[in-house]
């Protein structure tokens, strides 16, 4: 345990724990194993946007246990990765008692996302992944829409952007967020759990888009048939979900709504 951080046994995996929150599942035995929800529907579209063990680029925005990053590794070996990760006493943590495999392709730079993105060079990536919190909280310059006119510089044309929101009723930071997204992005979903989406409970939201059509009828069967179900809003139903939700700029942008402590599984 280092400060508020610490690596917990998990079946037969380890969960990284940071602010009273879990923040990654890995087993670096198997790292195709994936236990969060949102995880699993990343995966969904990692595995449908190109050929099997097709090498891709990846910038992953937040490290953490780096489960998404050594998800991709084994199943695309050699695909050239880096990992912004700001918190280098988190990195340490993980690389000590989890340590990548040799030769993974995976790079970590010690920068936090914003910075990290904009000194990356023009269509440089085929997949960003935003996963990133600060205080348990998704960082409020991670949401503009300077921000995604950046990621969409250093997206190829065919690319996508995988981003893990959390919300919790009435959801309207998402809204916002999605709208943001949409000034940008013809190709939008939401995916998340139902009783996240209807406000019972904080959760996860995983919004996905691109500049081409997405695989809506794969993701689309394997979320309503993963053990936790889940919902995928797209099209005019995601249209009626965002409403007249105002895209953020840099000028309002806030932070999620921050994550209730003790949480210890997303879904």
């Amino acid at each position: 345990m280092t400060g508020d951080m610490q690596i917990i046994r998990s079946g037969t995996g380890w969960v990284v724990v940071m602010d009273g929150v879990a923040h990654s599942w890995v087993d670096p035995d198997d790292p195709t194993r994936l236990e969060f929800g949102y995880m699993l529907r990343m995966a969904d579209y990692l595995n449908t946007i190109a050929p099997p063990r097709q090498r891709m680029r990846v910038i992953h925005v937040g490290g953490a246990a780096m489960t998404m990053a050594r998800y991709v590794a084994a199943k695309r070996p050699t695909s050239p990765q880096i990992v912004l990760e700001p918190n280098a006493e988190l990195t340490r943590l993980v690389r000590a008692e989890l340590p990548l495999a040799q030769r993974s392709g995976i790079k970590v730079r010690p920068i936090d996302g914003r910075t990290g993105i904009s000194r990356m060079p023009d269509d440089y990536a085929k997949v960003i992944i935003v996963d990133a919190f600060a205080d348990a909280t998704v960082p409020a310059d991670l949401v503009s829409r300077e921000f995604l006119a950046d990621v969409d510089r250093v997206l190829t044309g065919d690319g996508l952007v995988l981003f893990n929101a959390i919300d919790i009723a009435p959801l309207d930071w998402t809204k916002r967020l999605l709208a943001t997204f949409a000034t940008r992005y013809a190709h939008l979903t939401l995916t998340a759990e139902s009783a996240t989406l209807k406000g019972r409970r904080h959760g996860n939201l995983l919004i996905a888009a691109s500049h081409n059509p997405l695989p809506l009828d794969v993701v689309i069967r394997r979320a309503a048939g993963s053990f936790f179900p889940h919902r995928v809003v797209h099209s005019d139903a995601l249209d009626a979900f965002i409403g007249g939700a105002e895209p953020f700029c840099d000028a309002d942008a806030v932070g999620s709504p921050q994550v209730e402590r003790g949480l210890m599984h997303f879904e």
